[in-house]
């Protein structure tokens, strides 16, 4: 358990600063008292998350979502509410021009604008002090023969190239993956494939990003997990849980086995640390829960999949799998998941000079009730729909 704990203390889970503000379906956004309006209040809250749970050190700012005139004075401000800049995510997929897509468009004028997009991301990270550039495209076709799949990738790749150029030493680029929507028929990043393909391609900065609502039901995360990792290629997870597609819902809702199971072979493959490379990052959309409370839970949640992973017995179960006991191999595992490791959590969190429990913390702080009193008049932040 010394060892857990250790591991666990030292783990890092980034929040993102669009989970703080209003979201929704294609259909509604719906608006929450108290929400961001700027990108700095944003930040505050990501503040408040960390010094509640104390393993949420950095948020994850998304361009345009979070433009600002001063991108240093942005980041100082972060400082001061103890947190850092994570990594960057490009928008390419909000614009007009984008219909037919944006660093795959048929139009070189519409390439040009997505690719210096994605360039301005690296400039921001430049001034921010971030390590990571999150590149997710919507790029793709809806019909048959609407345009070249082949010539769409050698546009990617050509952007990709050029971009990659562009990253500093100690920067990265992670490289996200989509199944479908809104493309319908192909999307030009659908799998963990074609991501790692094209990472592969561009060299050792080029990392892939695992989104966990992103695949087709049935597939079997964990086996992408423990392949990019044994290939050196798994740079960044997006966590959320699905039921039907992108869900976006709070990671460990739907199937908490499954994120047990991701974050098993993490651990077997001792790439948990920060020295590992693995940016473990949020991606919600809390459309009708409370934000804050909801942020906090899904740190929660990813700790306690994290804990059970780490008290797995790695002796018993390697003696099993080379018995080829297999009833027996699988019993180490799922005695691991069936322990309740909320205590030890709460030991830990004592220990680490911070409330047991984190969300009736943040309950009793009345800082909700502080940010519904000072946030009054103004533009909300949210995406739009």
């Amino acid at each position: 358990m010394t060892d857990a704990a250790a591991a666990l203390r030292a783990q890092r889970i980034e929040t993102p600063s669009w989970a703080y503000a209003n979201s929704g379906t294609r259909f509604k956004v719906f608006a929450q008292a108290g929400v961001p309006r700027t990108p700095q209040e944003k930040i505050a809250d990501a503040g408040v998350v960390h010094r509640l749970t104390g393993v949420a050190p950095t948020v994850a700012l998304h361009i345009p979502w979070d433009k600002v005139d001063d991108y240093a004075a942005l980041a100082a401000h972060a400082a001061e509410q103890g947190v850092g800049i994570g990594a960057i995510n490009s928008n390419v997929f909000q614009d007009d021009d984008y219909k037919l897509g944006s660093v795959t468009n048929p139009d070189p004028r519409v390439r040009r604008k997505a690719t210096d997009h994605l360039l301005e991301c690296v400039d921001i990270m430049d001034a921010t002090g971030s390590r990571d550039l999150k590149l997710w495209f919507s790029d793709g076709t809806n019909y048959p023969g609407q345009d070249s799949i082949r010539a769409r990738q050698d546009r990617l790749a050509e952007a990709l190239a050029e971009v990659y150029a562009r990253l500093g030493d100690d920067q990265r680029m992670l490289l996200e993956y989509k199944l479908f929507e809104p493309a319908f028929y192909t999307t030009d990043v659908p799998d963990w494939g074609t991501a790692f393909a094209h990472c592969i391609e561009l060299g050792p900065k080029a990392q892939v990003c695992i989104d966990t609502g992103h695949h087709a039901p049935g597939t079997n995360i964990e086996f992408i997990v423990a392949f990019l990792l044994r290939a050196g290629k798994l740079g960044a997870f997006d966590f959320n849980s699905r039921f039907y597609a992108d869900d976006d819902l709070m990671v460990g809702a739907a199937d908490p086995f499954q994120l047990f199971r991701i974050m098993f072979e993490i651990v077997a493959a001792d790439a948990l640390g920060e020295a590992a490379g693995i940016a473990f990052m949020l991606d919600q959309c809390h459309n009708i829960e409370a934000k804050i409370p909801a942020i906090i839970r899904s740190v929660l949640n990813v700790q306690e999949a994290t804990a059970k992973a780490l008290i797995v017995d790695a002796a018993a179960l390697a003696a099993a799998q080379r018995a080829g006991d297999v009833l027996g191999a699988n019993a180490v595992l799922m005695d691991a998941f069936s322990t309740d490791v909320r205590p030890m959590l709460r030991d830990l969190r004592a220990d680490m000079g911070i409330d047991p429990d984190p969300v009736a913390a943040y309950h009793r702080s009345g800082y909700q009730k502080q940010i519904e009193a000072d946030r009054v008049g103004g533009e909300q932040a949210g995406w739009g729909a």
